[in-house]
């Protein structure tokens, strides 16, 4: 199957030059923020969050009265990236020196870190390093004041959640409340993937956020050059030779020769055999014949069955203390591409986990958290000079019309599918959109990524502008993962339906506090930066023309009109019905039409003159209910509610 998603970059080579305080080009962006009590810092995977905070929390010692330092990290082996940094040979006004006993992201009891933690709050030291449960645990009982001139930086901090019984949102709301600490907040993905806001509007509009996109970051590599996302599906058992193929569907999409990281599926997923070890023994066995394990780093030695050549493996499902610490310590220490060629893991290698070396993400089954993929595309993104192109693939079981599960099936084949949507609206290039006014309307600061609109609307409030300039992907994120926008995506509802009336419902809900305006504006640009990403322009004489949903537009007549009356995630679906089988097909299908999407008001007005152009077309003949195309149908279904509504206001009038 081809990639849903296919990004190219520039190489600039911006994002890893550092200036003279020895700081990235994101680190720069944040530590411009550096003087906000609340700073929220959303950057992706590999672009230096942790060295960026580094120059923050010194300044706030140094310069803003901040006595002392908690880094908070989800997992123990994330704490590693906070050791002790040289940052004065590289320009800036001091090192960062935590002292090792107040590193407490290593092995030993909840309870005397607990202590520890307390111990800190009345010593001299400066700089504290624990987990996020340390932190829950030590909060228990402790009085918030003591938390007074103290910076809390709070990593991956989507772990957080607005939800009452999420115990680190209810931390973070009462450092907020009652102390005067400073916190800053670091994700690579702001949103959780489920419908739960991290927080909640009143407590997030405090924050100052300080947004570096992916594709600013892939795009200053030096080496990196493409990003691939692609879906491979397959019948039975991913590990099993496919009857009609002669190999099993890992076999096929598992290139030895590519440095990959393979998630195998979650042991609670329908794709899980539920026998976790012996998943991993059945990878082995596609890839070749064991030779031997190496006793001091555990990395295993298996031919190829391919080519006879030694591969090394590294698994990390095998959760036996001694085993893990083992891989896990080699795979920490790995200096050049030639040090590892496969890593097999279930929960692990994902946030924090770093391998720049690793040229292929292969994940096995559905995940149903954004956030999750995003993080596994971000093992492979890495810059380094062993590749050109990073590629993500999810290998997910096609849904069979024999199995009971066949509707939770096709739900997880189409999020799976809004999942790379979502992620082409990531990485690729951003957009700045103005209104075109005249023909003659040129400003001197334009560039190749600026695209004028006619009748476009600009938003009115600071809220609306700060949600387009750094919250539209996340925005997106809850589009993505409606369930009614789910079942309209394929193309069985008109564009303009999804476009103006199913997206702004859906904005309504997340912002409830913007008014009608403001809430046009933000439709538009979410559409509109929905549809040019997923275009492509090319340029024909002096001349740029957008392609999309299969037209040709000069790209000085886009109008706004025109961009409402395109399906914005088309083109994925397209792609999908060209690469599984017709039954495939007929079962999405029979799942969307047996969930239907209710009829509203609005809808049906916008329909009523498609439906008397149809008429005129088919000389008088009304659309069917019955018929098979999903458009005459849905007209069919409109005339009904129309003409219920007709007849309710008719009684209402007496």
């Amino acid at each position: 199957m081809p990639n849903l998603v296919h990004v190219e970059y520039e190489q600039t080579g911006k994002s890893k030059s550092t200036n003279t305080l020895g700081m990235r080009e994101m680190q720069e962006k944040a530590y411009e923020g550096r003087t906000a009590q609340y700073l929220l810092l959303k950057a992706p995977p590999a672009s230096g969050k942790s060295r960026a905070l580094m120059f923050i929390a010194l300044d706030k010692l140094k310069h803003q009265g901040i006595k002392k330092v908690i880094v908070a990290v989800p997992e123990k082996s994330i704490g590693a990236s906070f050791g002790t940094t040289e940052l004065k040979k590289y320009g800036f006004f001091a090192d960062w020196n935590p002292n090792p006993k107040y590193n407490l992201c290593t092995p030993g009891e909840e309870k005397s870190k607990v202590t520890a933690f307390l111990n800190f709050l009345e010593s001299d030291e400066q700089i504290l390093i624990c987990t996020h449960a340390t932190l829950r645990f030590a909060f228990d009982g402790l009085d918030v004041k003591k938390l007074d001139d103290t910076l809390i930086a709070i990593d991956e901090f989507h772990h957080v959640s607005a939800e009452g019984d999420n115990i680190l949102g209810q931390v973070l709301k009462s450092i907020m409340a009652n102390s005067n600490a400073h916190i800053v907040a670091m994700t690579g993905s702001y949103f959780r993937g489920d419908s739960v806001p991290v927080l909640m509007p009143e407590d997030e509009a405090k924050f100052t956020k300080v947004t570096y996109t992916y594709y600013h970051q892939l795009n200053g590599y030096e080496f990196l050059k493409s990003l691939g996302i692609g879906y491979h599906f397959y019948t039975g058992k991913y590990f099993k030779k496919h009857p009609e193929k002669e190999m099993s569907a890992l076999a096929e999409i598992l290139d030895e020769n590519q440095k990959t990281i393979i998630h195998i599926p979650s042991v609670n997923s329908a794709e899980s055999s539920k026998e976790k070890y012996e998943e991993v023994n059945h990878i082995i066995d596609v890839l070749g014949e064991l030779e031997y394990q190496d006793e001091k780093t555990g990395v295993l030695h298996i031919k190829s069955h391919k080519t006879g050549k030694i591969l090394k493996v590294a698994d990390l499902v095998n959760d036996n203390p001694k085993s893990r610490d083992k891989i896990s310590a080699y795979l920490r220490n790995v200096k050049s591409a030639d040090d590892i060629d496969i890593i097999i893991a279930l929960g692990m290698a994902k946030e924090g986990f770093d391998w720049p070396y690793c040229q292929h993400a292969l994940t096995i089954g559905y995940r149903g958290s954004l956030t999750e993929i995003i993080q596994i595309i971000g093992r492979a993104t890495r810059d380094s000079n062993n590749k050109t192109h990073a590629q993500f693939t999810n290998l997910i079981a096609q849904p069979d019309a024999e199995d009971e599960e066949v509707k939770l099936s096709v739900n997880n084949m189409l999020k799976a599918i809004t999942a790379s949507l979502l992620m082409e609206q990531v990485l690729a290039p951003n957009f700045k959109f103005k209104i075109k006014k005249d023909d003659d309307d040129e400003d001197e600061d334009e560039d190749d990524k600026t695209i004028k609109i006619r009748g476009f609307k600009l938003p009115t409030s600071q809220r609306a502008k700060d949600i387009i300039d750094t919250d539209l992907n996340d925005l997106k994120a809850k589009i993505l993962q409606d369930p009614q926008m789910l079942r309209a995506m394929p193309g069985n509802i008109e564009p303009e339906v999804i476009n103006t009336v199913l997206i702004p419902k859906i904005i309504r809900e997340v912002y409830p506090d913007l008014d009608e305006e403001d809430v046009e504006a933000v439709r538009q640009h979410v559409v509109v930066d929905s549809v040019i990403k997923n275009s492509t322009i090319e340029e024909q004489g002096n001349k740029k023309f957008i392609r999309m949903a299969g037209s040709f537009v000069n790209i000085d007549d886009i109008h706004i009109d025109l961009i409402d009356q395109v399906n914005p995630f088309q083109k994925a679906f397209e792609i999908l019905s060209k690469s599984v089988t017709t039954q495939v097909l007929k079962l999405i299908d029979e799942h969307i039409q047996s969930t239907k999407i209710e009829m509203t008001e609005e809808e049906a007005i916008l329909l009523w003159p498609k439906i008397k152009e149809w008429v005129k077309n088919n000389k008088g003949e009304q659309p069917s209910i019955q018929a098979f195309d999903h458009k005459e149908k849905r007209m069919a279904e409109a005339i009904v509610f129309l003409r219920e509504l007709k007849r309710k206001k008719a009684l209402e009038n007496g």
